[in-house]
């Protein structure tokens, strides 16, 4: 469809800007690798320290490439799927305020050498423009999710049905909206005023339930456009139809339900909650990893359906079918990759969400490395395809150097597999999450010293370097595709499959019952966890 020059232009900064910032995210990746092996003896380079590097890397690839992504995925697919116009103004609104917000960040991370890390954790207290800077942030997303929602009820007043990806980016934002009001009030009622100095003492366990209130959904904040990208896109790019539209519909349902009355499973260690409601926690999170399997059932046989058309014979024939190394299919491999990343990743978390065995991997760099194969698989590499998908389309520019192109995911692929085993095998050894590791085991003058861990290190930095390398070629591509001259229509398009099987079921196209249970589980969830809390705290 054609694209209006300032929808153009919204979605144009919205996804370049992320990027641009991801240079430094993925310089600082490197850096880190490096220093944790010992390799390099310092990380001062531009005057940033580790733990300024380390919160920068988590700031820029966690948060703010996620949060501008989505919100720019969101506004394409509400204009393309349910062909309205959206507030314009209010749209560039929110691009505003998250931009200021995202300054603010970086202005307190290099400029005030904030190094309080993504987590925020207190008693690490970080200026009021880190703090002020994330609120804007949030805000400037919220700003967009609720433009969305005149234009969703206009449309749903016409028709019985919401479109599926529609039904997902909903989803999506319905679960950072309930997610992140925990975190807006740890920041703006504790940490701010902390940092303001307008109070003493906070209490640190409630900060760190508010932050984990909203840390683990998070996830699902990032993980969501991408399983609405799989069923939305993928199938089209390899000529196939998604097996099941209500299968789909059921994991957008259960991620609403489950996916924030789970965080305490991240606090396992942390005295003060109840071990009774650290174990429910932990039921909840097996629960939610259902609507990933159910996805997992869905993407495979809608991959075998591909497969089989192409003429594949046997059990597993259909994998040999598919069109790993099309240059003119190029986005199926940024999703392929991330789908085999994916499933180490997501087999790796049930160590995580595992009551007792948690306390085995608890802080160490076991949690980095799985944590690199879910955020930095599936989620990453869609999100950097998706990106420079949207960028060829909008802007009528080809793809440039797409052998590059067809080779980077496939690296990062094997680089994350690599790095994820390294971090992973060193943390079931004890290696720390992070530390001074220059001064520490990785330095044989060092009293800590470790000759046993150093071999995990260096099997990190081999991954490392492979993902960096990675990325590398991606900015190269991405970067000239951008400067290049345009060659065709600029327009918006969002691959739109057909389902092999579609839902009328009424409750399967609305939101109301959901969130109303989700609300229930949450309240079910929550409430004894902060009786215990303030009860262990005095208040």
């Amino acid at each position: 469809m054609k694209i209006a020059r300032s929808l153009k232009n919204l979605l144009f900064w919205e996804l370049t800007i992320p990027i641009i910032l991801l240079v430094l995210g993925i310089y600082h990746g490197l850096m880190q690798v490096l220093y944790r092996a010992g390799i390099i003896k310092s990380m001062e380079f531009l005057g940033i320290n580790y733990y300024q590097g380390l919160t920068l890397h988590g700031v820029v690839n966690a948060i703010a490439l996620t949060t501008f992504f989505a919100v720019a995925f969101g506004n394409a697919i509400i204009v393309y799927f349910l062909k309205r116009e959206i507030n314009l103004k209010v749209a560039w609104l929110s691009f505003w305020t998250m931009l200021i917000g995202t300054l603010l960040v970086a202005y307190a991370i290099l400029i005030q050498k904030t190094d309080v890390l993504y987590t925020f954790y207190p008693p690490l207290v970080a200026p009021p423009a880190f703090y002020i800077g994330a609120v804007l942030l949030v805000v400037g997303s919220w700003i967009a999710f609720f433009n969305w929602i005149p234009t969703y009820l206009a449309y749903k007043k016409e028709n019985k049905e919401t479109p599926l990806a529609v039904y997902g980016i909903l989803t999506t934002f319905l679960i950072w909206f309930l997610c992140t009001i925990p975190v807006a009030i740890e920041i703006l009622f504790m940490l701010l005023p902390k940092s303001l100095g307008l109070v003493e003492e906070i209490n640190n366990l409630l900060a760190r339930t508010l932050f984990w209130m909203f840390g683990h959904a998070l996830v699902y904040f990032w993980l969501l456009p991408i399983y609405v990208a799989l069923y939305a896109m993928l199938p089209k790019i390899i000529n196939s139809k998604l097996f099941s539209d209500t299968f789909a519909r059921i994991s957008f349902v259960l991620f609403i339900i489950f996916s924030i009355p789970v965080g305490v499973h991240h606090q396992y260690a942390d005295p003060g909650i109840g071990t009774s409601w650290k174990l429910i926690q932990g039921f909840l999170t097996f629960a939610v990893a259902i609507p990933s399997f159910i996805t997992a059932f869905t993407v495979s046989a809608t991959l075998e359906y591909a497969g089989r058309k192409n003429g594949s014979n046997g059990l597993f024939g259909w994998l040999f079918k598919l069109p790993y190394f099309d240059k003119e299919k190029w986005l199926f491999a940024y999703f392929i990759s991330g789908l085999f990343v994916f499933i180490i990743g997501g087999i790796t978390g049930i160590v995580n969400a595992s009551y007792n065995v948690n306390l085995v991997v608890h802080n160490t760099s076991y949690v980095p490395g799985h944590f690199h194969l879910t955020v930095g698989g599936l989620v990453f590499l869609g999100i950097i395809g998706i990106t420079l998908y949207l960028i060829s389309e909008i802007t009528g520019k080809e793809v440039k150097f797409k052998t590059l192109n067809l080779l980077s995911p496939y690296l990062w692929l094997i680089g994350s597999i690599i790095f994820g085993f390294g971090m992973m095998g060193g943390g079931i050894l004890g290696i720390p999450r992070r530390t001074h590791m220059g001064l520490t085991y990785s330095n044989p003058d060092s009293p800590l010293y470790n000759p046993d861990w150093m071999i995990w290190n260096h099997i990190s930095v081999i991954g490392g370097v492979i993902m960096f390398i990675s990325m590398v070629l991606y900015f190269i591509v991405f970067f000239a595709t951008v400067f290049s001259k345009k060659e065709r229509e600029e327009k918006l398009e969002i691959m739109d499959s057909e389902a092999l099987e579609k839902t009328d079921n009424k409750v399967l196209h609305e939101f109301k019952l959901w969130i109303a249970i989700a609300l229930i589980l949450i309240v079910i969830a929550y409430t004894f966890v902060y009786y215990d809390v303030f009860r262990s705290t005095g208040g």
